[in-house]
Order: structure tokens, then sequence, then C-alpha cells
């Protein structure tokens, strides 16, 4: 099938919501939020996902089988702001793509970078067709451009499938400066916090392989039994396969994974088995996202359980990741695509799900 696709303005997009776009038991609908955010609501017989087209592109939440999957947060609608703690509610978020992670000493880059909230200067629908059925995506493209500075295209897509209970999201990423630009990148996917939940993991939990994060960022303020509690989980991070401990995560707690091997197919994957017997899953390649990061954070505002967020860095701020060589260089007039897959795995499938990736733990 010959992919068909047409642009999106923002004056389709009413208070009244109504459907786009159709293609089989796929469909796509407009609305715009009370805040004047624009979003669009991709559907198929097993869920929904609602991607804000405009805005950074984020995907806002998604839901199969009656399940959702984001984060809890004080932010019921997403809100037309600069920076991503403005609006701290979305299922994931592009972080990046000049700068990423929280800043530290020296840095003046926003939390996560310009990417978050980007004010998108173009999106539209595509409809097709590929080896795992018909899809409806959605994509956005801005260009950015500073005096004296980068200048790259960046266009960000995220896909549905007639039967999945998948979501592929896609950042691509063009120099079009003669010069190189620094590349940090972060798909921040915040996966809502199922108490009781198994993480799934295809290395063993050893402070080897679930590496504690000890420096501080800005916006925890420790005291002396928060770094006790730090030094006895970095030492024993078994204590964190469960999460049967909510009030251990206030404040938040950040984890490295290291050592993980690949699958037959190239990519990494993790899952978080749930009580209920389903679970939530992601995928990626590894050899262009090397690094793993897991956030869990639960408290009276908000809770989430990233269990697995692929980067190209770890979200230090740039001053830190420069220092430890993970700050990637685009050449001039170079590309770089990063892609993720993140699914909702029902309860018949979850079981077969969890024995692939844990074929390889040591």
């Amino acid at each position: 099938m010959t992919d068909a696709s047409f642009a999106l303005r923002r004056e389709m997009f009413g208070d009244k919501e109504r459907e786009i776009a159709r293609l089989g038991d796929l469909s796509a609908n407009v609305f715009r939020y009370d805040t004047g955010v624009e979003a669009i609501r991709l559907l198929n017989p097993r869920g929904q996902a609602v991607v804000l087209p405009f805005l950074g592109q984020m995907l806002w939440s998604a839901e199969f089988d009656g399940v959702g999957l984001a984060m809890r947060s004080m932010f019921a609608q997403p809100r037309p702001v600069a920076t991503i703690v403005e609006t701290y509610g979305c299922l994931a978020y592009h972080s990046g793509l000049l700068r990423n992670g929280v800043p530290g000493p020296g840095d003046t880059h926003p939390p996560h970078g310009e990417a978050p909230c980007a004010p998108m200067d173009s999106a539209g629908i595509v409809c097709g067709a590929d080896s795992r059925g018909r899809f409806l995506a959605i994509t956005s493209k801005r260009e950015y451009a500073m005096g004296f500075g980068a200048h790259y295209l960046s266009e960000p897509r995220i896909t549905l499938h007639e039967s999945d209970t998948a979501l592929d999201i896609a950042m691509q990423v063009n120099n079009l400066s003669a010069a190189p630009m620094d590349l940090m990148y972060m798909c921040h996917v915040n996966f809502a916090y199922p108490e009781g939940a198994r993480l799934v993991q295809a290395v063993p939990f050893t402070p080897e392989h679930v590496v504690a994060r000890t420096a501080v960022p800005g916006h925890v303020t420790p005291n002396d039994a928060w770094r006790a509690l730090l030094a006895d989980v970095a030492a024993h991070p078994g204590r964190l396969e469960r999460l049967d401990e909510p009030a251990l995560y206030d404040p938040e707690f950040v984890f490295y994974l290291k050592g993980v091997p690949v699958q037959a197919d190239g990519r990494v994957r993790y899952a978080m088995l749930r009580r209920e017997g389903d679970a939530f899953a992601i995928r990626w390649n590894p050899e262009i996202m090397p690094h793993t990061v897991r956030w869990v954070l639960v408290n009276s505002d908000q809770s989430v359980a990233a269990f697995a967020m692929p980067a190209t860095c770890e979200p230090e701020g740039y001053s830190a990741e420069k220092r430890k060589g993970h700050v990637q260089t685009l050449e001039g007039g170079e590309s770089a695509v990063f892609e993720t897959e993140i699914a909702y795995v029902p309860r018949d499938q979850a079981a077969a799900v969890v024995t692939e990736i844990e074929r390889g733990k040591a």
C-alpha cells in the first residue's frame, strides 16, 4: 500500500472532538484542550493514544484494553509552556537535543533541553501499511535556528498500527549547518507506577548492573536519612526489583542499567510485570542509544515508574555528560534517527515476554 499523507493546520483543532482520518479500524480525531493545546487522538480496536503535534510532539497519554500507561501527575491537561516541568504529566517526550538532563553546576540549559515543549512548525498524518499491517502516524517538524549557534531540523513521529497495543516513537535530527553540533537525546517514557509490579530485565539486580545515581540533582533536597537509604539501595539494588515500597521513592531514585545483552532482533527489551498479570514493555537498538536510565518517584502529586529509558547519555546535565564523553557530535549535513517501541502486553502474552527477556540473565 502506498502511504498517503496530509498536513494539519491549527485551525482544524476545535473545542469539539471530531474525526479527521480513518483507515480500516484505525481513526484519528482532533480536538483542543481547554488550555489551548492541540491534540490528536489515535484509536484502534484495542485502545488509544493522545499526541500533541505542535507541543514537542509529546505523547500525552495512552490506554490499551482499558489500562492507562501514563504517569499520575497534578496536570489534568497539557499546558502551552516553554519547559517540561511546567506541564509534567505526559507518557513520553523527546528530551534533548542540544542539551539533555537536569542542569548541573555550570549549566544554563532548561531541564531536559529545548525539545520537550518545542513549538513545532508543522504537523501531519500519514496513512499506510507495512509488515505489521495498516497504520496511522503523526508527524511533526521544527527548524531550530540560533544566530551564532546550531541549525537543525527535528522530525518526530508516533505510529499506531491497526491491531497493536504498541506505539512506535521516533525522532530524526538533521544538522542543517555545515558546522558540527552537539547531540544529546533521551526518549523520556514516564510509565505509571503500578504498586506490587516486578521489574523485568536481562541482568541481575547487582550493584554492577543496576548502578545508583549518587549525584544529587538540584530539585532534590537530601537529608541524612535519604543519604543512608541511597547508600543501602546502591549496595542492595535487589530491594527495588518489586515496586512494593512506594514510600521509598520520595524523593526520587535514579539508576543506570549496565551490561544488558542484546536480543536476537538487535534490540534490548525491558518490562514491568503488573500484579494483574499483564505488563508494560519497551525496546530499542542499544547501538543507537547505549544508555538505559531508570527513574522512580512516588509522592502526593505524582507517581511514575520510568523503568527503562533509552538515551545517548546519562541525565546529569551537559557539563557532567561532556566530562564523561557522553555528548555525541552530529557533523554538518548529517542525520541521526532514534526509534523506541513502547507496548502494553496483555496477560496471555506477558509470561512469554518475561521469559524472552530473562533468558539471557546471568
